[in-house]
């Protein structure tokens, strides 16, 4: 494979150029569809100090998928030290997923107070009004306000889970508006 084509795999398939263990985990991943295997590049990737913050992050997801939750949050709560500053929001939603996955909501309010926390003490948006996130592949602005709202709804509905377990099966549907500016709450209740 000459240069170029090399380049337009790369780019193409979406892995990342170069061949360190990380590379070689998202090959695993995501050319040779083996999970398994990705998950033993990224630890390696982790324990290389090659780049941790993609590598541990990603490993969460691959575990995931694979029903392996406990361990990812285990794996993120021991190394997320290595991480840099600017990964930590971004395992804070990872582990999210995996408490929600995991039927920890304890953990998960916890967590949501702590985000809610760093968002009043200015800390989420490195002091500006808004900050750019993904949203399904794409790039959407985010204003404090709505981030603030979209944790104060999810703490809610936490915390309704809680109230209402061994009640009734609740099913709560939380939608933004055109505007992102009011959510609508939908309770549906089976008895």
């Amino acid at each position: 494979m000459d240069k170029k084509e090399e380049e337009q795999f790369h780019v193409f398939y979406k892995v990342p150029s170069g061949d360190g263990p990380y590379v070689r985990a998202k090959h695993a991943q995501l050319i040779m569809k083996d999970p398994e295997g990705s998950i033993i590049w990224f630890w390696k990737a982790i324990n290389e100090r090659d780049r941790v913050d993609s590598a541990l992050k990603d490993m969460a997801v691959v575990m995931k998928q694979l029903d392996r939750s406990e361990e990812a949050i285990e794996a993120i709560k021991s190394f997320r030290y290595l991480c840099s500053k600017q990964a930590q929001e971004s395992l804070d939603n990872v582990l999210l997923d995996l408490f929600k996955k995991c039927g920890k909501v304890e953990e998960q309010i916890v967590l949501l107070k702590q985000k809610l926390r760093q968002i009043y003490e200015g800390k989420l948006f490195n002091g500006r009004p808004i900050k750019i996130a993904r949203s399904h592949g794409k790039k959407i602005q985010v204003t404090i306000t709505q981030e603030t709202a979209r944790v104060l709804v999810n703490i809610i509905l936490t915390h309704s889970l809680i109230l209402l377990d061994g009640i009734h099966d609740v099913t709560f549907q939380a939608e933004m508006d055109s505007r992102f500016k009011y959510y609508r709450l939908t309770f549906k209740y089976f008895v």
